[in-house]
């Protein structure tokens, strides 16, 4: 470590004792879904966590396992820790992990009523502590017979064992989230009247009974639980009751350290809060950690929003916490810690809290990802790009997302990189985006690709129109084409006097609107819900027409249920299902798109259409006869998301 980083995060960068592990410093990567494993780690598991570990990260807690089969498969990428098949692949993440100093520890859990759906697609049968019903996943469980309940605890110790023999160092309970183990703790879900039910004693003997069972199988390892500091929810388990929980469970003297989250999954809600979202306010949730940390003795771990080394610095200064934890932030940038160690903090990828490629990913049974970063998950395949055999003067057209992650890479691997931008400044469409109501965040993305573009050497030209003869003429001899796409037009019957402008025009500030305004959202994704808050914000009435089954229908859960509930607050009407028509002077004309009747909308001052966008192709066909290496990526292909563009700029970087 350099005198300078020492002295910059000095905290960040101690040892910590938990139980018998010495960790090298305060940062982990928190446990999470990556759909990158079957039944058992993979090779791409394992290559996910040997890149934090490589980067520098102190801690990686491997994802939740299930230690019981009945009622908890509710996936084919859910690891299961319920036999001797898993202890290979978890020794291979522990040797890759330890070769770099980093520490493993490993969750285990079962969902008890929270679950989806089996691997087959059917309706799972959920096993619970009671017949209570789950609004989240709608799902009515059949209660545990006395028998599963001790196999159930069995599991969990059984478990531990076989990691034990794989050489994790540390086992993580999950003991809250609305899981099984919130379920039986909770009173109004756990209805039983039998020795698990009924009074706190009897509700905590299962986790009492699993802390012993996990104990007397194993030798010295550390053993810790995660907790969150409120569920979020009328049902759920409150601020108060968690930490008389934590009490209790500190009291048996076998719990090494507490892991403090927020939300669950039981509700819309509460979930949300599990990976808040950039426009989510997580404030609060570092407060409620504080007094868990003056209610408890042992090291309290703490993950949400810590996406800077100076925060991290802070809190552990504050003595508010004693480790930090770091999903999102080590997905977008795994070498976050090495980088901070170094003293070079503005060269970390920050987290933006899109949530569109990591937990957004997971959700649709793809694999981990993030949108600035796409190597995480991919580290197989793009972990260590090789050198470009022979260096190339490439030329970029665009400085969108798209162009600057190709310029990196591409510099990366050792060619000579320069950029065109026609306009004034590099950034494309997220520089609206930004604009939009807790969307700010969203524009570092750009501010991340720029300082490696700075890094990097790049030179960035804008107000540089490129046409065919322009390109023709520099000496270039690989050019990328990067030109990205404009705003769609609406399609519609328009009679005259009608005040129709676009979403774009909207957030650019080039659109007067009136007092009563539809917004009609064909793409389903973030525009119409940020232009809908916008205009709710600045005193309109606004009705949101959605061409789909839901506004944000293309939004990642964790961001779209939280900006909907904003909506509503603010009192935006939601229509889904239509399909715009027409306008006249003050009515909008649409169409159910599952019926076919007409729905209208009447009194409406201004008509705002958010239509997504047309590609800007304009170059290929200009470029089509020269004799040059030319590859098309990004907008300029099809219109996509900034996850799909910067995905190839990555792979072009990497092929050139």
């Amino acid at each position: 470590m350099s005198g300078a980083a020492s002295s910059q995060f000095p905290k960040l960068f101690s040892p910590l004792h938990i139980g018998q592990v010495e960790l090298k410093n305060r940062i982990f990567f928190p446990a999470h879904h990556t759909n990158l494993t079957g039944a058992v780690p993979t090779p791409e598991l394992a290559a996910y966590y040997e890149a934090r570990a490589r980067g520098g990260t102190g801690l990686v807690i491997a994802e939740l396992a299930c230690v019981y089969e009945p009622g908890g498969v509710y996936s084919s990428a859910l690891l299961m820790a319920t036999s001797d098949e898993c202890i290979a692949g978890y020794r291979t993440i522990a040797e890759r992990c330890h070769a770099h100093g980093c520490k493993v520890f490993a969750q285990l859990f079962h969902p008890g009523r929270e679950i989806r759906q089996s691997p087959d697609g059917g309706m799972s049968l959920a096993y619970a502590p009671s017949a209570a019903p789950t609004e989240r996943f709608r799902v009515t469980p059949a209660p545990f017979k006395i028998d599963m309940i001790g196999d159930l605890v069995s599991g969990f110790g059984d478990a531990a064992k076989r990691l034990e023999e794989a050489g994790i160092d540390g086992i993580e309970l999950i003991v809250g989230f609305g899981f099984v183990l919130s379920q039986f703790l909770n009173p109004r879900v756990n209805q039983r009247s039998d020795r698990y039910g009924g009074s706190f004693a009897n509700r905590m003997r299962i986790v009492e009974e699993i802390i012993a069972d996990i104990r007397h199988k194993t030798s010295s390892m550390v053993l810790g639980v995660r907790v969150s500091a409120d569920e979020r929810s009328d049902e759920g388990l409150s601020a108060d009751e968690m930490i008389t929980i934590c009490k209790a469970m500190e009291q048996t003297g076998e719990i090494d350290y507490f892991n403090v989250s927020d939300g669950a999954a039981t509700t819309v809600g509460g979930a949300a809060y599990m990976v808040p979202s950039m426009a989510l306010d997580h404030t609060g949730h570092h407060a409620q950690v504080q007094v868990m940390r003056g209610a408890l003795s042992k090291p309290i771990l703490m993950a949400g929003r810590i996406n800077q080394p100076q925060l991290a610095e802070t809190l552990l200064q504050d003595g508010h916490i004693d480790m930090c934890g770091m999903a999102r932030p080590l997905i977008a940038d795994a070498e976050f810690a090495n980088k901070a160690q170094r003293g070079e903090p503005d060269q970390i990828r920050a987290c933006v809290a899109c949530n569109q490629s990591c937990i957004g990913r997971v959700h649709k049974g793809a694999t981990v990802s993030c949108i600035q970063n796409p190597v995480s998950g991919r580290e197989l395949d793009y972990g260590r790009l090789a050198p470009a055999q022979v260096p190339k003067d490439i030329l970029v057209i665009g400085a969108g997302p798209a162009g600057l992650k190709a310029a990196v890479i591409s510099a990366e691997r050792g060619h000579n990189v320069r950029i065109w931008e026609r306009e004034p400044q590099a950034g494309g469409q997220v520089m609206l985006a930004q604009q939009l109501p807790g969307r700010s965040e969203f524009g570092g993305i750009v501010t991340n690709l720029l300082e490696e573009i700075r890094a990097a050497d790049i030179e960035i030209i804008c107000n540089r129109e490129a046409d065919p003869s322009a390109i023709a003429a520099d000496p270039a001899n690989a050019v990328i084409i990067a030109s990205g796409a404009r705003a769609r037009p609406a399609a519609i019957d328009r009679a005259e006097g009608a005040h129709v402008v676009s979403a774009w025009q909207v957030v650019e500030g080039k659109a007067n609107v009136g007092a009563s305004v539809v917004v009609y959202d064909w793409l389903a994704d973030w525009t119409g819900l940020g232009v809908a808050e916008k205009l709710a914000r600045d005193g309109c009435s606004v009705t949101l027409a959605v061409n789909g089954y839901m506004a944000g229908e293309q939004l990642p859960v964790y961001t779209r249920d939280p900006w909907i509930g904003e909506l509503h607050r603010l009192g935006v009407t939601i229509m889904p299902y239509a399909r715009l028509y027409g306008v006249d002077g003050n009515t909008v004309y649409l169409q159910h798109t599952a019926s076919g009747e007409p729905m209208l909308i009447e009194g409406v001052d201004t008509l705002v259409t958010s239509m997504g966008a047309l590609s800007d192709g304009t170059l290929r066909e200009g470029l089509a006869g020269l004799d040059r290496e030319i590859h098309f990526i990004g907008d300029c292909v099809a219109p996509r998301s900034c996850e799909e563009v910067i995905l190839e700029g990555l792979k072009i970087g990497a092929e050139i």
